[in-house]
């Protein structure tokens, strides 16, 4: 029952057959005429780390920092106060640890998401992307412990942290941000299910301070936090239950569809037949999200052979240069 309902998932949310496409103010900065942001593209996750190590155009000191974080971590409607990661205490801007800061008291320092001693990369200790302000007392307590799983607000157990039911999806877009980024392991910080589940359930608040970061963020150092800007690019990427999508979705029907038939089906012999006007690239996934067979189909060959496909019910994921369709079908 678990896999057909999981099947069920993979139809309703489109996960095989939506294409999303950037807004207008962002389509230049992701190349949206040349990248194709769908499940379909096994290169999406080498071509948005193309796009985030090229716009990161301006490396800043690690002392720098100071000149943007602390604009970057604000409510739009509160911009003279830092709202702080894991305890939500917003301080004024003026409170950050330094002693090169004039000011007192002094609440809250920095805090690597991804801890900076497990950094492999001395570029990364200093990207925004990275940082976050924080209460001094909880940035010890976090330390450089992994996070886990948990619910309601932080705390810290055996060795691991919960980073708050409020700050988990951030957390999350950040990490995955630092793997795309740098290339660094998912496993040193937690785990990818985690992340991924994580970004779906804590989906990034219009206007808020994660779009107030990647505004700052990519006026000081040139680049921008891809997941942030949509979550959903993580679940076309490494799958898991489908994110928030904050882009434009083209589904089937945005296209002039092939007229396709898929024969017999349901189907108890070793091949099926596809009809096509159009040359077909098929992919064929079980019903846990796997790819179990793709072939190319032209005109002169419209059969597939599935002797090795087991009873059940699969989904076809039929593309041509007309578009996308999905069809169902049963092997008996």
């Amino acid at each position: 029952m678990k896999h057909i309902y999981l099947l069920f998932l993979l139809l309703t949310t489109g996960i095989f057959s939506q294409t999303v496409v950037p807004p207008a103010n962002l389509a230049a900065y992701y190349d949206s005429n040349n990248v194709d942001y769908s499940a379909s593209n096994s290169n999406l996750y080498d071509e948005l780390a193309t796009i985030t190590i090229g716009n990161h155009t301006t490396f800043l000191t690690y002392s720098q920092r100071h000149n943007f974080l602390y604009d970057a971590d604000t409510p739009a409607n509160d911009p003279d106060n830092v709202t702080l990661i894991y305890s939500g205490d917003v301080q004024p801007d003026d409170q950050w640890l330094s002693g090169n800061n004039p000011n007192t008291p002094q609440t809250y320092n920095t805090e690597h998401v991804y801890p900076r001693s497990l950094l492999g990369s001395g570029t990364a200790e200093a990207d925004l992307h990275l940082l976050r302000a924080c209460i001094t007392a909880v940035n010890t307590l976090r330390g450089n412990d992994p996070f886990r799983d948990g619910s309601g607000n932080y705390f810290s157990s055996n060795g691991e942290f919960f980073p708050g039911d409020d700050w988990r999806g951030d957390v999350a877009r950040i990490i995955m941000y630092v793997n795309l980024r740098y290339n660094e392991p998912f496993t040193d910080v937690g785990n990818l299910a985690l992340f991924l589940e994580w970004n779906a359930a804590d989906p990034v608040v219009d206007n808020g301070i994660e779009d107030n970061r990647n505004t700052v963020i990519s006026g000081a150092q040139g680049n921008r936090n891809p997941f942030v800007d949509n979550p959903y690019l993580a679940t076309l990427i490494w799958g898991g239950t489908p994110a928030q999508n904050r882009w434009t979705v083209l589904s089937t029907n945005d296209f002039q569809q092939p007229e396709v038939k898929v024969y017999p089906n349901p189907v108890s012999s070793n091949e099926v037949t596809i009809i096509s006007n159009k040359d077909i690239f098929v992919e064929v996934y079980d019903v846990l999200g796997k790819k179990v067979k793709q072939q190319n189909l032209t005109s002169n060959q419209k059969k597939i052979n599935i002797a090795g496909l087991k009873k059940g019910i699969y989904l076809l994921r039929l593309k041509s240069d007309s578009g996308t369709v999905t069809k169902k079908l049963v092997r008996q």
